[in-house]
């Protein structure tokens, strides 16, 4: 006759036999070896971001480093434009001061501030002539002498204007007595005073002469001339 079977859970059943002391030593040893393993793994995963962070940081230390070390800007941004203007070049010294321009004497006859009227001449001119309109009371102009005047120019025969200053707004200043103006400016104003305002009457040849180059009044002229200053 052959024995009951046990089931589980009833006393004397083999599932809930006691384990030996080597079966509870083994399960302790497979125990801490599992958590051994679970410590090597975190410490590893632990290990590469640590890794990964200090090699980030190295690379960062590469490129900051020398930047800081030279002076210059971390920021990969292109700089602003710069508003300032270019360097200047590297000063010079300063140019030998010139002569400076005559400037016209606070005293002069109130009349020279007006325009004159300049009108045509009669007969044949056949030398320079001079005439005082207004006599001045400054020195006598000398040869190679800077002169600033106002003008009127005319031609002698018709009384049409080819050229004044005071068009243009301001004196005219040129070198008188060297060759540099008509001959007739030459001749007739070395020796006019300041202040004055004279008449020119300049033969052709002292002039422009009767074919002058395109552009130039031909035969005699007329000029007023007024001195405002020689230095």
């Amino acid at each position: 006759m052959s024995e009951p079977v046990q089931s589980p859970g009833q006393p004397g059943s083999t599932s809930q036999r006691r384990p030996t002391k080597q079966e509870r030593r083994a399960a302790a040893d497979a125990a801490a070896a599992q958590a051994a393993a679970n410590r090597a793994r975190v410490q590893r995963v632990a290990g590469g971001t640590i890794g990964i962070v200090l090699a980030a940081l190295g690379v960062a230390a590469i490129v900051v480093l020398p930047q800081l070390m030279d002076g210059k800007p971390t920021s990969s941004a292109a700089p602003a434009a710069s508003t300032s203007p270019e360097p200047a070049a590297e000063p010079t010294a300063p140019p030998a001061p010139t002569a400076e321009p005559p400037r016209p004497p606070s005293d002069l006859d109130p009349r020279l501030a007006q325009r004159p009227t300049v009108e045509a001449g009669g007969g044949e001119l056949s030398k320079l002539t001079v005439k005082s309109l207004i006599e001045g009371t400054g020195p006598a102009v000398r040869a190679g002498q800077t002169i600033m005047v106002n003008y009127v120019g005319v031609s002698y025969r018709t009384g049409q204007e080819f050229d004044a200053s005071w068009n243009r707004g301001e004196p005219y200043q040129e070198q008188i007595g060297v060759g540099r103006v008509l001959p007739g400016w030459d001749q007739g104003l070395v020796g006019v005073k300041v202040g004055s305002r004279v008449q020119l009457d300049i033969p052709a040849e002292l002039a422009y002469g009767e074919n002058p180059r395109e552009g130039q009044p031909a035969g005699p002229l007329r000029f007023v001339v007024d001195i405002l200053a020689a230095r």
